[in-house]
């Protein structure tokens, strides 16, 4: 997913990818398998100092190849990541999901918890961005 022009790789692991996507201004997650505790939240902490680090950057996990989260880390995502996400600029959240929506409840989760905070939009793919 971090493998053309335009995009600078941030963070690579077995379990996500992180990368900004200059020509859109967002940082972009790329789940690919479970992880949980330190292991998930590292990424995100990356993608946070991409969002400070760009005026008006916006968020996008790809969620297509994801995974019910660790309560204790839906919970960090709620009081951490979001608050400081939007304080760093942020302004929406973006879930690239997959046709049946297999993680409704745990995105849609994520957003009653935040939805306050951000916009949550839902998009088959980076080119509804």
């Amino acid at each position: 997913m971090c493998d053309s022009e335009n995009i600078e790789e941030i963070y690579l692991s077995d379990v996500c990818d992180v990368c900004y996507l200059a020509d859109r201004n967002v940082v972009l997650v790329h789940w690919k398998k479970y992880c949980e505790l330190e292991q998930y939240r590292t990424p995100l902490k990356h993608a946070l100092q991409v969002i400070r680090n760009h005026s008006g950057c916006n968020y996008v996990a790809d969620t297509r190849d994801g995974f019910e989260d660790n309560p204790l880390d839906t919970k960090w995502v709620a009081e951490y990541f979001m608050p400081k996400a939007k304080e760093y600029g942020c302004s929406t959240i973006y879930f690239i999901i997959d046709k049946e929506n297999s993680l409704k409840e745990e995105l849609e989760g994520q957003e009653k918890d935040s939805s306050s905070l951000l916009r949550f939009r839902y998009i088959y793919g980076l080119d509804e961005l």
